[in-house]
Protein backbone atom coordinates (compact mmCIF):
# COMPACT_ATOMS: atom_id res chain seq x y z
CA UNK A 1 0.00 0.00 0.00
CA UNK A 2 2.75 2.47 0.95
CA UNK A 3 4.66 1.62 -2.25
CA UNK A 4 1.53 2.33 -4.30
CA UNK A 5 1.07 5.70 -2.59
CA UNK A 6 4.72 6.61 -3.19
CA UNK A 7 4.45 5.51 -6.83
CA UNK A 8 1.36 7.69 -7.22
CA UNK A 9 3.25 10.59 -5.61
CA UNK A 10 6.16 10.13 -8.01
CA UNK A 11 3.75 10.11 -10.95
CA UNK A 12 2.12 13.26 -9.63
CA UNK A 13 5.52 14.95 -9.17
CA UNK A 14 6.56 13.97 -12.69
CA UNK A 15 3.28 15.37 -14.03
CA UNK A 16 3.78 18.65 -12.12
CA UNK A 17 7.32 18.94 -13.51
CA UNK A 18 6.25 18.10 -17.05
CA UNK A 19 3.44 20.64 -16.98
CA UNK A 20 5.69 23.32 -15.52
CA UNK A 21 8.42 22.73 -18.07
CA UNK A 22 5.77 23.21 -20.78
CA UNK A 23 4.80 26.59 -19.32
CA UNK A 24 1.78 25.43 -17.33
CA UNK A 25 1.62 25.79 -13.57
CA UNK A 26 -0.78 24.80 -10.80
CA UNK A 27 -3.29 27.37 -9.62
CA UNK A 28 -2.54 31.02 -10.26
CA UNK A 29 1.10 30.29 -9.42
CA UNK A 30 1.31 32.19 -6.19
CA UNK A 31 4.07 31.48 -3.67
CA UNK A 32 2.60 28.21 -2.32
CA UNK A 33 2.28 26.97 -5.93
CA UNK A 34 5.98 27.77 -6.48
CA UNK A 35 6.82 25.73 -3.39
CA UNK A 36 4.68 22.82 -4.64
CA UNK A 37 6.53 22.74 -7.95
CA UNK A 38 9.92 23.12 -6.22
CA UNK A 39 9.01 20.23 -3.91
CA UNK A 40 8.42 18.02 -6.95
CA UNK A 41 11.85 18.87 -8.37
CA UNK A 42 13.61 18.20 -5.06
CA UNK A 43 11.80 14.85 -4.67
CA UNK A 44 12.61 13.75 -8.20
CA UNK A 45 16.21 14.91 -8.72
CA UNK A 46 19.49 15.19 -6.82
CA UNK A 47 19.81 18.73 -5.46
CA UNK A 48 22.28 20.07 -8.10
CA UNK A 49 19.97 18.88 -10.87
CA UNK A 50 16.87 20.18 -9.07
CA UNK A 51 18.49 23.61 -8.72
CA UNK A 52 19.49 23.73 -12.39
CA UNK A 53 16.25 22.35 -13.83
CA UNK A 54 13.84 24.30 -11.64
CA UNK A 55 15.75 27.55 -12.10
CA UNK A 56 15.81 27.14 -15.89
CA UNK A 57 12.12 26.21 -16.01
CA UNK A 58 11.16 29.11 -13.74
CA UNK A 59 13.06 31.57 -15.94
CA UNK A 60 11.30 30.18 -19.03
CA UNK A 61 7.95 30.31 -17.28
CA UNK A 62 8.48 33.95 -16.25
CA UNK A 63 9.51 34.86 -19.81
CA UNK A 64 6.43 33.11 -21.24
CA UNK A 65 4.24 35.15 -18.89
CA UNK A 66 5.97 38.35 -20.03
CA UNK A 67 7.72 38.87 -16.68
CA UNK A 68 11.35 37.81 -17.19
CA UNK A 69 12.62 40.22 -14.55
CA UNK A 70 10.72 38.48 -11.75
CA UNK A 71 13.20 35.59 -11.47
CA UNK A 72 15.29 35.84 -8.29
CA UNK A 73 18.16 33.39 -7.91
CA UNK A 74 18.73 33.74 -4.16
CA UNK A 75 15.06 33.29 -3.29
CA UNK A 76 14.71 30.36 -5.69
CA UNK A 77 17.78 28.50 -4.45
CA UNK A 78 17.10 29.28 -0.80
CA UNK A 79 13.65 27.73 -1.00
CA UNK A 80 14.90 24.66 -2.87
CA UNK A 81 17.63 24.16 -0.28
CA UNK A 82 15.19 24.65 2.61
CA UNK A 83 12.79 22.15 1.05
CA UNK A 84 15.66 19.66 0.66
CA UNK A 85 16.75 20.14 4.25
CA UNK A 86 13.21 19.69 5.57
CA UNK A 87 12.75 16.55 3.48
CA UNK A 88 16.02 15.12 4.84
CA UNK A 89 15.06 15.95 8.43
CA UNK A 90 11.75 14.13 7.98
CA UNK A 91 13.74 10.93 7.58
CA UNK A 92 11.29 9.45 5.09
CA UNK A 93 9.71 10.24 1.76
CA UNK A 94 6.69 12.46 2.23
CA UNK A 95 3.77 13.26 0.00
CA UNK A 96 3.14 16.90 -0.84
CA UNK A 97 0.20 16.85 1.57
CA UNK A 98 2.37 15.59 4.45
CA UNK A 99 5.21 17.96 3.63
CA UNK A 100 3.03 21.05 3.30
CA UNK A 101 1.13 20.24 6.51
CA UNK A 102 4.38 19.99 8.49
CA UNK A 103 6.17 22.90 6.81
CA UNK A 104 3.56 25.63 6.60
CA UNK A 105 6.21 28.26 7.26
CA UNK A 106 7.62 27.60 3.78
CA UNK A 107 4.25 28.43 2.24
CA UNK A 108 4.12 31.96 3.68
CA UNK A 109 5.44 34.63 1.33
CA UNK A 110 5.03 37.98 3.06
CA UNK A 111 7.00 38.06 6.30
CA UNK A 112 8.13 34.52 5.46
CA UNK A 113 11.02 32.33 6.51
CA UNK A 114 13.68 34.06 4.42
CA UNK A 115 13.53 37.00 6.83
CA UNK A 116 15.18 34.70 9.36
CA UNK A 117 18.09 34.21 6.98
CA UNK A 118 18.42 37.44 5.01
CA UNK A 119 18.24 41.17 5.49
CA UNK A 120 15.65 42.89 3.33
CA UNK A 121 18.26 45.00 1.54
CA UNK A 122 20.18 41.87 0.58
CA UNK A 123 17.13 40.26 -1.02
CA UNK A 124 16.33 43.52 -2.79
CA UNK A 125 19.83 43.76 -4.27
CA UNK A 126 20.64 43.08 -7.90
CA UNK A 127 23.42 40.74 -6.78
CA UNK A 128 20.93 38.50 -4.93
CA UNK A 129 18.56 38.60 -7.88
CA UNK A 130 21.28 37.51 -10.32
CA UNK A 131 23.26 34.99 -8.24
CA UNK A 132 22.79 32.97 -5.07
CA UNK A 133 23.94 34.87 -1.99
CA UNK A 134 24.67 32.80 1.11
CA UNK A 135 22.61 33.78 4.14
CA UNK A 136 25.59 34.36 6.42
CA UNK A 137 26.95 36.97 4.00
CA UNK A 138 23.70 38.82 4.47
CA UNK A 139 23.63 38.55 8.24
CA UNK A 140 27.17 39.74 8.82
CA UNK A 141 27.77 40.26 12.54
CA UNK A 142 24.48 38.65 13.52
CA UNK A 143 25.79 35.17 12.71
CA UNK A 144 28.82 35.75 14.95
CA UNK A 145 26.47 36.63 17.82
CA UNK A 146 24.50 33.43 17.27
CA UNK A 147 27.68 31.31 17.22
CA UNK A 148 28.99 32.97 20.41
CA UNK A 149 25.67 32.36 22.12
CA UNK A 150 25.70 28.70 21.10
CA UNK A 151 29.28 28.26 22.32
CA UNK A 152 28.42 29.82 25.69
CA UNK A 153 25.40 27.55 26.01
CA UNK A 154 27.48 24.49 25.13
CA UNK A 155 30.21 25.46 27.61
CA UNK A 156 27.65 25.59 30.45
CA UNK A 157 26.57 22.01 29.79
Amino acid sequence: MIEQIMTEQAATDQFVISEFEQGRAPGEFHHADHVRVAFAYVREFPMPEALARFSAALKRFAALKGKPNLYHETITWAYLLLIGERMARAGKKQSWEEFSAKNGDLLVWREGILQSYYRRETLESELARATFVFPYASLGGKIKQIIRRQRRSSARL
